[in-house]
């Protein structure tokens, strides 16, 4: 069964897209040297990498792999055909190094990238907003699907699209053969406090998986200081499985029961002068050994 998942581990342990000043000094060969030791296969591409045929030589040199890549979407503010060209782009890229997915995510309206409290001023959209961004979602999905990639929406603190509740209205207003799920463990807890429930709700739409964790103590401090979500993640709220408080185990194991294939990428923001990044990624592969592949070794 293990082999037909991918591990991967994402560059925002490095370098962070949002506050590009921060893990500035680490490369991209730094980056994808330290995955090799870490032992995982490869990894989702940053804002910070360059074009498709240097990025393939230093991944070939490597033997590593590209999942996918964020695209920010701005289908209610800027409309289809504007965020499809932007789109096509992305795919055509995507496809050239040869990745799995390309992962979406509605950015209208969000405080993400914001000063605002994430956890009391997040966006809603309208019940026209929700029909312009779903109708452009299935485009994009159908784009994706000319290019052999599977869109995955990512449910995101700070965005309209976080809940249990408004993941559920996406696939129901949603193509399933054109829109799928990115499925992020620590979004939703984050959000609502729990994560099974979404996996075993929605598992037939999620084709990627992100692995990040939580730690509690951090969030409540968080919360209580009204953070942001920059600053909630420069505080720590987020780490690497086997160093916060899910249950991974509970989420393997259902995804092993149901046939998941697919990746599986390790990702927390973190700040990199503070949890050295090879250091934090060797614990999440540590885990991932000892922990999860305990019971299910082959």
């Amino acid at each position: 069964m293990r082999e037909e998942i991918l591990w991967g581990i994402a560059p925002i342990g490095w370098r962070n897209d949002d506050l590009p000043e921060i893990g500035a000094e680490n490369t991209l060969s730094h980056l994808l040297s330290d995955i090799v030791v870490a032992g995982f296969q490869g990894t989702e591409a940053g804002g910070f990498f360059p074009d498709t045929k240097i990025l393939k030589k230093e991944l070939a040199l490597r033997n590593l792999r590209i999942a996918g890549k964020w695209f920010s979407s701005f289908l209610i503010r800027d409309g289809i055909q504007t965020v499809s060209k932007q789109f096509h782009e992305h795919c055509a890229y995507l496809k050239e190094v040869n990745a799995s997915v390309a992962v979406v995510s509605e950015q209208t309206n969000s405080i993400q990238g914001t000063e605002k409290n994430v956890f009391g001023e997040k966006p809603f959209f309208t019940d026209a907003e929700w029909e312009v961004f779903t109708q452009g979602l299935n485009e994009l999905g159908r784009i994706a699907s000319d290019y052999d990639l599977h869109l995955v929406y990512h449910h995101h603190m700070g965005t309209g699209v976080q809940t249990l509740a408004e993941i559920d209205r996406l696939m129901a207003m949603t193509d399933p053969s054109y829109v799928h799920l990115l499925y992020d463990t620590g979004h939703i807890f984050v959000s609502d406090n729990d994560y099974m429930t979404l996996l075993r709700k929605h598992r037939n739409r999620i084709k990627h998986v992100h692995f990040k964790d939580v730690r509690l103590i951090s969030l409540e401090e968080c919360k209580r200081n009204n953070l942001s979500f920059l600053q909630a993640f420069l505080k720590g709220v987020f780490t690497v499985p086997g160093d916060g408080c899910i249950d991974f185990k509970e989420v393997y194991n259902y995804l092993l029961k149901t046939n998941y294939n697919g990746w599986i990428v390790i990702e927390a923001e973190q700040d990199p002068a503070i949890a050295h990044p090879l250091e934090y990624a060797l614990i999440a592969r540590k885990y991932i050994d000892e922990t999860l592949f305990e019971k299910n070794h082959i």
